[in-house]
């Protein structure tokens, strides 16, 4: 009788481990990378086929639980930096008094506002203007006021241009870099 036990037991943890090394060679969590930064979220391998998630891309993201539909929209969005009239791209430590330019086309859903901010080298975001839009328009331009930032050190910031969807709130669908050397 004992070993009707054991064997029924040795047979029950036979299959849970094969099913689990199965579910683990069909579902697998992998490093997603997108330009040389690591996604929070990662993503997954299944069946040979990668799946990230849509809302680490830059673009607004909306989920119809209705119809089960994910609708992604990526705007085209060029931004310029600009010292009076002089386009720059990298800048010196310190103060600078500037202003930026923003191209938005093949923009194909209704938005109702839009913001540009500076991200600095430790990730604290300032917002520099928004400004809420009256009509919708798929393809627009964007002139910030001359303002004056402080690249208070040496590194990366980032020039993020994000558009509030209608009822929703901001997502960012552009960055630019601008290097602070010494």
């Amino acid at each position: 009788m004992r070993w009707k036990r054991i064997a029924v037991c040795t047979l029950a943890l036979s299959l849970l481990s094969g099913s689990v090394v199965f579910a683990d060679s069909a579902f697998q969590k992998i490093r997603v990378l997108i330009n040389g930064s690591a996604v929070s979220t990662g993503g997954y391998l299944i069946d040979g086929t990668t799946y990230v998630p849509v809302r680490e891309f830059d673009g607004l993201a909306e989920y119809n639980d209705n119809t089960k539909t994910v609708t992604f929209t990526k705007p085209n969005v060029d931004i310029f930096l600009f010292k009076g009239d002089t386009p720059f791209g990298n800048v010196s430590v310190g103060k600078l008094k500037f202003y930026i330019f923003s191209q938005i086309d093949n923009l194909n859903t209704d938005i109702e506002a839009v913001k540009v901010a500076i991200r600095n080298p430790s990730g604290e975001v300032k917002d520099i203007q928004s400004q809420e839009l009256s009509s919708r328009k798929d393809n627009f331009w964007f002139k910030t006021y001359d303002f004056t930032y402080d690249f208070s050190r040496a590194g990366k910031y980032y020039v993020e241009f994000y558009i509030k969807k209608s009822g929703g709130s901001y997502s960012m669908v552009a960055q630019k870099t601008i290097n602070a050397v010494d």
